[in-house]
């Protein structure tokens, strides 16, 4: 069944025209939805809307806030079946990701209605007698979240959660590949008693993104997708001295000693490498690994790469779904092409399947023998893809981990606590994984890492409230 969607702007959902489609990436002959091509006009109705509905939502009792953030967070989970599956026939991840998710994105929610409560503010003994002085968290005004594809549901959730609950409007702009699921996540929102205006959805393309960043009624936008499109972002932002925050992916090193367990050291990798399909910032998309282990490692790991089924997201027995895109296979391929061309011997994998739908498929590729100069080692790839560096000793394996311009995950399988405490010093990362898949991380702490990863305040958490509320000071004479 193919839904038809609609914006939310102001409470109402405006009927119009839907010429574009997201497709089923597990069976291209399937439309999961059509949606409409937005544009500048309905963004300067949204940013409108959450203009005028801002006072109000700022000023309401923190309990109100966190009443609707509970109710939605209890509706999604409520509903994580459904949900779960909309969101694999969109994206392409495995059912049980897919229903994960979705699960992750009602628990996001359920944390900021707490957190909603919690002013933060600070209380200071003045230099002068006679003064108190008291800082105070604000709500910033709007703010227009622009999310990216492979976390169609929690990366909304993680910006839309914690800038509602410190009292700021929203306009959110998905990822065009997948609609229908922020699409649903709206129409949580506004069934849950969100007031008009206070959460806005503009559906289309990437001149949407555009119109958010330029708008000069919206306050703050958060961004997380490519590089390219990130610095683009922070542009526009700063030239009108908007807050921005952007998260623009990574190239996350694991790191893997002569004294790892072999057997954990190679369930890592493969989790961090291809579950998502390898579609996560966080994915360990370059394995460095010490030479006492190399040979044995490379051959487990194309072993258990190998038996990996990849199949139909809805399929229960399938453990890797397909890409999201034809565009995404397509560099998923070429960047298989350019590994082996510059010296990476490919294992196994990297292949186009063909199976019983017509979908984007493709075998999970193990490139050993890399080196850390490759493009295959430095260039974001965004898919079912690990390469393999051989090193030395540790002291090779950090420097190589700490190479290019990327810092957002890193990981090591060591049974020395001495390497692990220094290396958990000395990466360059935001976020470092000792003994655990580079990918996978709570929602209730800082999410950011280093270098051109990211900018701006950290995500998710406690840290959340440092980009969606400003500090105001108080001074008070008795």
């Amino acid at each position: 069944m193919t839904s038809q969607l609609t914006n939310f702007i102001g409470g109402v959902q405006p009927a119009g025209d839907t010429p574009n489609a997201s497709i089923n990436p597990s069976n291209t002959d399937e439309i999961v939805a059509r949606f409409p091509a937005s544009g500048k006009a309905e963004v300067d109705q949204a940013a409108q809307a959450a203009r005028a509905a801002f006072p109000a939502w700022a000023d309401a009792s923190p309990e109100v806030r966190a009443d609707l953030l509970d109710k939605v967070g209890a509706t999604i989970m409520a509903r994580a079946k459904d949900l779960g599956a909309l969101l694999s026939r969109e994206e392409g991840k495995t059912l049980a990701e897919g229903t994960g998710e979705v699960m992750r994105a009602a628990r996001i929610f359920r944390y900021f209605g707490g957190e909603a409560i919690r002013r933060h503010g600070r209380t200071f003994e003045s230099t002068r007698p006679n003064v108190d002085v008291t800082t105070h968290r604000e709500a910033i005004g709007v703010m227009g979240l622009i999310t990216p594809w492979n976390f169609p549901i929690a990366i909304p959730a993680w910006k839309a959660a914690p800038a509602l609950a410190f009292g700021n409007t929203v306009v959110l702009k998905p990822a065009s590949a997948t609609p229908a699921t922020a699409h649903a996540l709206a129409a949580i929102i506004h069934e849950c008693g969100a007031p008009d205006g206070v959460f806005n959805l503009v559906i289309g393309e990437g001149g949407v993104g555009g119109a958010i960043v330029d708008h000069a009624e919206i306050d703050g936008i958060s961004f997380t997708g490519s590089q390219g499109v990130g610095a683009r972002v922070a542009e526009g932002a700063i030239k009108r001295q908007a807050r921005v925050q952007l998260e623009m992916g990574g190239k996350n090193p694991l790191v893997v000693l002569d004294d790892a367990d072999l057997e954990r050291a190679v369930a890592c990798a493969i989790d961090g490498a291809f579950f998502g399909t390898g579609q996560r910032c966080t994915a360990s998309s370059r394995v460095i690994v010490t030479e006492g282990i190399y040979e044995r490692f490379v051959a487990a790991m194309a072993e258990r790469a190998k038996a990996l089924k990849v199949g139909d997201a809805l399929d229960p027995a399938s453990q890797i779904g397909p890409v999201v895109s034809e565009d995404q296979l397509e560099q998923n391929m070429r960047y298989v092409r350019i590994a082996t061309d510059e010296g990476g011997r490919l294992v196994t994998g990297g292949e186009l399947l063909s199976l019983t739908n017509p979908g984007y498929f493709m075998s999970p590729a193990v490139i050993a023998d890399t080196s850390a100069d490759m493009r295959i080692n430095q260039e974001e790839v965004f898919g079912p893809l690990v390469s393999i560096v051989r090193v030395k000793d540790y002291e090779e394996a950090l420097d190589v981990a700490n190479r290019g311009e990327f810092g957002l995950s890193a990981g090591i399988i060591t049974n020395s606590l001495s390497k692990a405490r220094h290396y958990r010093r000395h990466v360059r990362a935001g976020m470092v994984m000792i003994n655990l898949p580079t990918a996978g991380v709570d929602y209730h702490v800082p999410f950011g890492g280093t270098r051109k990863s990211s900018y701006g305040a950290r995500e998710q958490g406690f840290s959340a409230v440092e980009f969606y509320t400003q500090t105001k000071t108080v001074y008070a004479a008795g």
